[in-house]
């Protein structure tokens, strides 16, 4: 006797496999999703950069300080871009980043670290690190120099500066002090 495969016995035989399939195609396509656009890092100097987040819009300005070659930035870093991904959309609240690495090294290391972190906020590189001993004290007044180092900042009035590695924890907790 032969047996023919009925439309039951097609339909069980291949549902695991569309299963399968479609579950491939959308790991593939959340994986595509979640891939951020090529990091722009603009280059620029102290006096160009300060407008950026001293405008008087009521919008808390976390301004982070950092290079590739600090081990401590790098490694708040992650902490950053987790608090940015919550707060986000909130019309109030800006993250920026300012690399103080050298200039020549914007469309490489800089951009290429960015893109491997996903270091997806506003990104600028200042050109003038050389004259840090002429700014540094225009950001905050106690200012060492050392980095990492995050400014809090609202209506152009600094509200409170970091200047050591943050946790997601002290971070967020400063967040909403402020919002």
């Amino acid at each position: 006797m032969k047996r023919f495969i009925t439309p039951y016995y097609a339909l069980l035989f291949t549902l695991p496999f569309l299963t399968i399939a479609t579950y491939s195609q959308q790991s593939i396509t959340k994986a595509v999703g979640n891939d951020i656009a090529e990091p722009v890092i603009k280059v620029l100097d102290y006096n160009t950069l300060k407008p950026v987040y001293t405008k008087e819009n009521d919008t808390l300005y976390v301004v982070n300080f950092w290079a590739t070659w600090c081990r401590p930035c790098v490694e708040e870093l992650p902490h950053f871009m987790a608090v940015n991904e919550k707060y986000r959309e909130n019309n109030r609240y800006k993250m920026i980043l300012v690399s103080l690495d050298d200039a020549e090294r914007a469309t490489g290391a800089v951009k290429s670290f960015a893109k491997r972190l996903k270091l997806d906020v506003d990104h600028y590189l200042l050109d003038d690190i050389k004259k840090m001993n002429e700014w540094i004290p225009d950001v905050d007044s106690l200012w060492t120099g050392s980095i990492p180092a995050t400014l809090f900042i609202k209506n152009g009035k600094s509200l409170q500066f970091a200047e050591k590695p943050l946790s997601k924890e002290e971070l967020e907790s400063i967040i909403k002090l402020h919002l």
